[in-house]
């Protein structure tokens, strides 16, 4: 072994103590100090013009409907297609309009270490989704046409840091999931990257460390999904003595859910998909549940591009994503569902315990239901570990908001048997899992993110 490679090895078993460290860093910190944030991020929303408007589909500048076909695209073929699948997972069947986006992002944070704690170069960033516009994102939040200059703007800031591996120590890098319900086989890479370089100010980025963040993901519609899922993957050292399951075991058990499921998807003309009704405004089931594809007008100053239109997804209702959270021998535990989506690049991911609309399913009875949505519903005020509402990724769906909560389960809910598909795993074993691809969706590193940099009890 050379002194290199010892080096090396010393500074990654150094580094989830610096991220301890960061984490329990929350009311002083070297970047922007807690109480001084909303005015600093009121601010970046005053300092620029943003505006979202509603465009029927066939007005999408830009944008076409294909003769035969119907799919939606850009007259570029780059960016994202709207095209339809066929999705069959055991004896359910159905068919739906899907985001075809077959190139991999780029979500990248910034670390640097001041005054001996690591701080996260985090960025105001505006997305025509997002419920409030305005949302903290990571540093390099970017798809492969953007950085690559398709839409003829403005350079990614900070992109080099990302795509030259000689700019900065890589501390996490891993190709993660996005919305299997949503999008078709979607991967992005995750990363975090720490420098040493004096960089220039931008008053549209602000460093914080991961305490700070963890305390602004207890407020609702702040901290965007996408630094959400970077922070997952995150090198966080979580206390533990023991698990109810071996790693050994819950990855094989993990396989066989993989195994087990039968999950046969086709993409198929956007014009053919049964169900689903084409208006001069949009594209809607004809129950009038589950999203709708609409299109909007954007205008943003602080964007590479600074006017756009485009299509958006559009969910029915509120989410609900949580996990069922228990003490066993004092250790902490989540119950991971292993769900099957149709636009999972390998059929099966851990997801949280509930992960639903739940007014999808009010018109069905009980035993239909997701399993332990009631549970989740009626859980009263004392159970609740975690409440916040976050919004989906605004670049792709329009207001699509859930609700995620870490709910305690009581000691016959927890010591019951569990439905197939489900199992008890703990934090570690899930930020171990998260550092590989396509293990953890996008929902359940939302909840992992939190109990991550969360200094309250689980």
């Amino acid at each position: 072994m050379t002194i290199e490679t010892r080096l090396a090895e010393r500074e990654d078993n150094r580094l989830p103590a610096r991220f301890t460290r960061s984490r329990r860093t929350i009311t002083i910190g070297a970047g922007m100090r807690l109480e001084d944030f909303d005015s600093w991020f009121a601010a970046r929303s005053r300092a620029h013009r943003f505006t979202v408007e509603r465009v029927p589909l066939p007005k999408l500048t830009g944008w076409s409907f294909e003769p035969g076909s119907g799919n939606l695209g850009h007259h570029s073929g780059r960016f994202f297609r709207v095209e339809g699948l066929h999705v069959s997972i055991g004896a359910r069947e159905w068919q739906q309009p899907i985001i075809v986006q077959p190139e991999v992002g780029i979500l990248g944070i910034l670390a640097k270490e001041f005054d001996g704690v690591l701080h996260f170069l985090m960025q105001a960033k505006m997305e025509p989704g997002n419920p409030r516009l305005l949302q903290l994102s990571p540093t390099v939040q970017a798809t492969h046409s953007n950085y690559t200059g398709v839409h003829q703007g403005a350079e990614v800031k900070y992109l080099d840091y990302f795509t030259d591996p000689g700019r900065g120590r890589v501390l996490a890098d891993v190709l993660q999931s996005e919305h299997g319900s949503w999008f078709l086989c979607k991967s992005n890479r995750n990363m975090i990257v720490e420098t040493t370089d004096d960089l220039p100010s931008d008053d549209d980025f602000c460093w914080l460390t991961l305490g700070q963040i963890g305390a602004l993901l207890h407020r609702d519609h702040v901290v965007n999904m996408d630094a959400r899922s970077v922070l997952a993957c995150a090198p966080v050292a979580l206390a533990e003595a023991g698990a109810v399951h071996s790693d050994t075991e819950l990855l094989s058990w993990f396989t066989m859910e993989r195994a087990r499921h039968d999950v046969r998807v086709r993409r198929i003309p956007l014009a053919d998909v049964r169900d689903w009704v084409f208006t001069d405004d949009d594209i809607h089931h004809v129950a009038g549940r589950y999203f709708r594809v609409t299109g909007v007008a954007v205008q943003a100053g602080n964007r590479e591009v600074t006017s756009w239109m485009q299509p958006l997804f559009e969910p029915i209702g509120v989410g609900l994503c949580a996990f069922l959270v228990h003490r066993f021998g004092r250790v902490p535990h989540f119950l991971v569902h292993a769900r099957a989506e149709g636009g999972f690049l390998d059929t099966v991911e851990l997801g949280p315990t509930v992960q639903c609309t739940p007014e999808n399913y009010a018109h069905l009875p009980a035993h239909e239901q997701p399993p332990f949505l009631d549970l989740v519903q009626r859980a009263g005020a004392d159970r609740v570990r975690y409440a916040a509402a976050h919004s989906e990724e605004g670049g792709r769906f329009l207001n699509a908001t859930s609700r995620f909560l870490l709910v305690e389960a009581g000691e016959a809910e927890a010591n019951a048997e569990l439905p197939p598909g489900f199992a008890w795993v703990t934090p570690g074993q899930l930020h171990s899992l998260s550092r590989h691809g396509h293990y953890l969706n996008v929902q359940a590193r939302t909840l992992l993110a939190v109990a991550g940099l969360w200094n309250g009890r689980l």
